[in-house]
């Protein structure tokens, strides 16, 4: 097995230039930094900890999209944002709205927590979340922390988390907004919002935002390949909300709502079916959720959640429903966090989780799970110090338990050096435990450890810049193994193992907002001894954007090696995407971008096609 410093040196022999610009500039600039980073570095975030702390603090590998990052991105989808973030890599089975994978360092998608606003919105059946069908429009912030962090949720943290936040109403008069866009595909989208204040006083605030948008595609499968599928263009539709409201009911007090709801229908090809067959896919994903934040002492503060996330997923043929797949959890959360001095702080509480499955392919009973964590952030001179502790009681297979051990050292007020250990582990979807023929109520969960090591600079000149050995082992894996007959049965007897080393940064270079991120790894299936699936040993982004006057310019640029994809080999990919945003006055703007410049053919999924070179133009006003 090639060992992560040898990737390492050979992908810098082949990608050196974005390999420097990552690692290499902030480091060189660190001489010319003037400012003190013992300054809090913005931004805050809350996901590596469960709780809110700088952005450099973090032990964990921590990325962050504002809205200002949003807004630049080509990407309608969150899906297509997160593919940004270092460590992370995607794939599609076609154009928008369709099945989609996510790869946090080598995880699967089900090795991945996706949350939106705390609630967990995967599927019950896949176990995992449909990060395609969540448009942008309402989405005003995400997080995306890499590494095994089941010590702070439970299941499925083992490669990282993706946490969305809905936009948060501002305590102002209410302000609306909207834009419209067409382009490539005959895509159309329509958005507007509205956010503020219901009083005088900015006691009650609220925010509302509403899209659509429809694309008429293009064909998902290559007909070279599967030419029994239809070969029209394959369409999306997307219609999505959300809204949230809060009350300040005094200093120590507040309570609010919070809803997000996208719908999709989704046209796809099915490789056996025949040319003139039209299938879809009719897709849900919601999240809503009751809270209240009480503050009892001035050092303990309390969190209730009440929430429910759903996952719909309905397959139709020529007109007629062929399956339902429709999850709910339904999930309870009492959280407290309590100072006990300015450098030490402590986190505990509970959680209570209902999943439940409808499905006309088989019965599965309703899952219950109780969990208790607790959690410690502290300093001691030049170290940091961060553990948690999380049990897990299962209905179905009984209790797990998940550590996270986290230590830095602060050489200065900018460079420091980090290590973790972490264990945590993956409950069986419904579908490895229920599935007719294929499903086994026996299996037991998957179990990982990670250990991770890092070295960073930060500062208010240049951001904050990182570079990261990790290893994760996995044991217990589920595999489908021939059962001497027909059929493929669920059984623990995978192993797998992920190392590699990633460099990241987010930050500036003068006047421009610079992101970047790079990843060697090798991601080993040790069972079969090969490559895990659709994960490549070497992976790059880098995004810039600057202000100039009126204009707002920037591009992309993603680079991806080759991926084994089963049978087949999937080529190495380099794509540029381009934007500019020009504001006519102070209230409207006029943003033209184009994704693919170069118009690459590539594929993320064997068989299935990428959109090719594509241009799009949006009007949109706001508030001055």
């Amino acid at each position: 097995m090639v060992s992560p410093l040898a990737a390492l040196r050979d992908g810098l022999a082949r990608h050196g230039a974005l390999a420097a610009a990552v690692i290499g500039l902030p480091f060189a600039h660190a001489a010319h930094a003037a400012d003190d980073a013992s300054q809090t570095l913005a931004p805050v975030v809350v996901t590596s900890t469960r709780a809110p702390q700088p952005l450099a603090d973090s032990i964990p590998q921590t990325s962050v999209f504002d809205e200002q990052d949003i807004a630049d991105a080509n990407a309608s989808d969150a899906l297509g944002l997160v593919a940004l973030a270092p460590g992370v890599q995607i794939t599609r089975n076609g154009g928008p709205g369709a099945n989609s994978g996510l790869y946090i360092r080598g995880a699967a998608s089900s090795q991945s927590l996706v949350l939106i606003d705390g609630v967990r919105v995967e599927s019950a059946s896949l176990g995992a979340a449909q990060l395609s069908q969540l448009m942008l429009d309402q989405i005003g912030r995400v997080e995306v922390v890499n590494g095994n962090v089941s010590a702070l949720y439970g299941s499925n943290a083992i490669g990282g988390v993706v946490q969305i936040f809905t936009k948060e109403g501002e305590p102002h008069p209410p302000r609306f907004n909207f834009e419209a866009e067409y382009g490539s595909y005959h895509t159309q989208r329509q958005s507007a919002g509205v956010n503020g204040a219901l009083d005088k006083d900015g006691r009650t605030t609220f925010s509302v935002n509403v899209s659509r948008e429809k694309t008429d595609g293009f064909t998902s499968i290559d007909p070279n390949i599967a030419p029994s599928a239809n070969p029209n263009a394959n369409g999306y539709l997307n219609e999505s909300v959300a809204a949230t409201l809060r009350h300040k009911f005094s200093d120590k007090w507040d309570a609010g709502v919070r809803f997000l709801q996208s719908n999709g229908v989704n046209s796809f090809d099915d490789a056996y079916g025949l040319p003139a067959d039209i299938n879809e896919t009719h897709d849900r994903v919601r999240s809503a959720s009751v809270f209240a934040n009480g503050r009892i002492t001035d050092s303990w503060t309390t969190h209730f959640t009440i929430a429910q996330g759903q996952d719909r997923s309905n397959i139709e043929q020529n007109g007629v429903y062929t399956s339902r797949f429709n999850s709910e959890n339904r999930q309870y959360t009492w959280q407290n966090d309590v100072r006990l001095s300015d450098a030490h702080k402590l986190l505990f509480g509970y959680e209570h989780l209902d999943q439940t499955l409808d499905s006309d392919q088989f019965d599965a009973p309703d899952r219950h799970v109780n969990s208790v964590f607790a959690g410690y952030v502290g300093r001691i001179g030049a170290s940091e110090l961060q553990a948690n502790l999380r049990h897990d009681q299962y209905s179905d297979f009984g209790g797990a338990n998940s550590y996270y051990l986290g230590y830095a050292y602060n050489f200065d007020a900018h460079w420091r050096a980090s290590a973790s250990y972490a264990a945590s582990f993956r409950a069986p979807s419904f579908d490895d435990l229920y599935y007719p023929m294929s499903g086994n109520p026996s299996i037991q969960p998957e179990r990982s450890h990670s250990v991770e090591a890092a070295l960073q600079y930060a500062s208010n000149a240049l951001g904050v810049a990182r570079v990261t050995l990790f290893q994760t082992r996995y044991s217990n894996l589920i595999d489908y193994v021939s059962d001497g007959g027909f059929y493929y049965v669920a059984q623990n007897v995978g192993r797998a193992k992920v190392q590699g080393i990633e460099g990241s940064w987010a930050g500036h270079l003068g006047a421009t907002d610079v992101r970047a991120g790079v990843t060697f790894q090798n991601p080993v299936d040790e069972t079969n001894n090969e490559d895990l699936t659709r994960r490549a040993r070497h992976f790059a982004t880098l995004t810039a954007h600057r202000t100039i006057g009126r204009w707002r310019v920037g591009g992309e640029w993603i680079v991806s090696g080759e991926r084994h994809d089963y049978d087949s080999t999937l080529g190495g990919y380099g794509i540029v995407n381009l934007s500019a945003r020009y504001d006519i006055s102070k209230s409207w703007y006029v943003t033209a971008r184009i994704d693919n410049l170069f118009d690459k053919d590539y594929e993320l999924a064997y068989s299935y096609n990428t959109p090719r070179r594509g241009a799009y133009i949006t009007l949109g006003w706001h508030p001055s």
